[in-house]
């Protein structure tokens, strides 16, 4: 009997350590929304301000194909980091713990539980791929319609490098801050999105609504167009 106890207790730990921890998939859903607007995850998803989280367990950091990923990443990716359970609930927990200058704002999930839900949910679209839902991505959170030919401007990065000096007063050109924001390499319809939300008062931001009523549709395509193409 205490024998068979003892395996037991061995196959949970090597459960845990093989990313396997008790977490509630639906609570991690709910939780999700917190990374939704940056992040999507399930069939079909694209990256977008970051990358798609799809098969995402025990893949080598930095090596979704098309993805612009950071310095700072890419130097933790070439220090060998790899996203197992371990790295996950770190990175979750804080993430400029483990990636000091990493892009993402997000300050993370203090709560353990919390953290064991969400990458309960987002283990589902990793086990095997092949065995993603057929269902929509958790798709990038809309708080804006723009309209098409707003969004169909092409803007003029040198344009937007010219007049982007009271953007980088508060968000480095290098993607780090603390609590701020990046909107370095944000694809262009979302920066133009959330510019005009700004503009139009849907976002309550004081300083951004001011920021964004004075430029023209022109002028956030063009910045819009810079920060999308900083290398």
């Amino acid at each position: 009997m205490c024998g068979r106890f003892l395996v037991l207790v061995f196959a949970s730990i090597a459960s845990l350590a093989n990313g396997e921890a008790g977490g509630d998939p639906e609570n991690g859903e709910r939780l999700f929304n917190q990374c939704s607007g940056c992040h999507q995850v399930g069939q079909g998803a694209v990256d977008r301000i970051g990358p798609h989280l799809n098969n995402i367990f025990d893949r080598s950091a930095g090596t979704a194909e098309g993805y612009r990923y950071s310095e700072s990443l890419q130097r933790a990716a070439a220090g060998g980091l790899t996203w197992d359970y371990e790295t996950l609930d770190n990175f979750v927990e804080n993430p400029r713990a483990l990636v000091s200058r990493t892009r993402m704002s997000f300050r993370g999930l203090r709560d353990q539980q919390d953290r064991d839900d969400l990458l309960a949910y987002l283990r589902q679209f990793s086990a095997s791929p092949e065995n993603i839902p057929e269902a929509a991505p958790t798709a990038a959170v809309v708080d804006h319609e723009v309209a098409p030919e707003i969004l169909a401007i092409v803007g003029d990065p040198a344009y937007g490098e010219y007049l982007s000096g009271e953007c980088t007063s508060c968000h480095q050109v290098s993607g780090a801050g603390d609590g701020i924001p990046s909107i370095t390499n944000w694809p262009s319809g979302d920066f133009v999105t959330a510019m005009h939300a700004y503009k139009v008062g849907v976002r309550a931001h004081p300083v951004m609504q001011m920021m964004a009523g004075r430029l023209s549709d022109e002028e956030i395509a063009a910045l819009a167009a810079y920060f999308e193409s900083i290398e």
